[in-house]
C-alpha cells in the first residue's frame, strides 16, 4: 500500500481515496506527495 500525504495539513491520505479524487479528504489540500523512507545523496561531479 502506498501512503500518500498531504502538504497542507501533513495528514496521511489512504491510497484508495487518491484514486477517485485528487484532494485531501481532509483540509482540500490539491497538493499530495509519497515521503521517501531513506534519504538519497547524490554526490557532486
Amino acid at each position: 500500500m502506498v501512503a500518500y500525504r498531504c502538504f497542507d495539513c501533513g495528514r496521511d491520505v489512504p491510497e484508495n481515496l487518491v484514486r477517485r479524487r485528487v484532494r485531501c479528504p481532509y483540509c482540500g489540500g490539491k497538493i499530495l506527495y509519497k515521503p521517501r523512507l531513506r534519504i538519497t545523496r547524490v554526490k557532486a561531479v
